[in-house]
């Protein structure tokens, strides 16, 4: 599983026209399941999400997790994050999940965040999206599940 993960002033997602997510400050994350994953790195996944500090304490250091300033979660799913472009212009997918897999992954990892007590939302599975993301620093990193101990 790879996650990029952005601290954004607020965010939403739409469909055909329809906004069908918004989150106010806090982290959108895009989600790529792949094809090893089960639910174990969706718990691991879910874990790192609710306790980086990617939030300014009283210094200004790094030192707040999304719970701590009461932040939104916005996950989006994009199996384009597990794209290989080690080789020639055409981006590889064959590392992501098939359809089913990766849809109930998906959710499991909406579901592991909220038991968390996080307030989330998520983007349409399969579906075209407009995301729109207002980034807050910016700070953008990955969390990949092969590089989790």
């Amino acid at each position: 599983m790879r996650c990029v993960v952005q601290r954004v002033k607020s965010a939403s997602v739409s469909v055909e026209g329809q906004t069908i997510a918004a989150i106010g400050p806090g982290l959108v994350v895009f989600v790529g399941i792949g094809r090893e994953d089960e639910r174990f790195q969706v718990e691991q996944a879910a874990r790192k999400l609710a306790e980086l500090r990617l939030f300014p304490d009283e210094q200004g250091k790094l030192n707040l997790s999304l719970a701590q300033v009461g932040g939104e979660l916005l996950l989006v799913p994009n199996f384009t994050v597990l794209g290989d472009c080690s080789q020639g212009r055409r981006p590889s997918f064959e590392k992501a999940a098939a359809p089913e897999q990766a849809s109930a992954l998906f959710e499991r990892l909406g579901e592991a965040v909220r038991s968390q007590g996080l307030k989330v939302s998520c983007g349409h599975f399969g579906a075209i999206m407009q995301v729109e993301v207002c980034n807050q620093g910016p700070i953008t990193l990955i969390v990949d599940s092969k590089s989790q101990a």
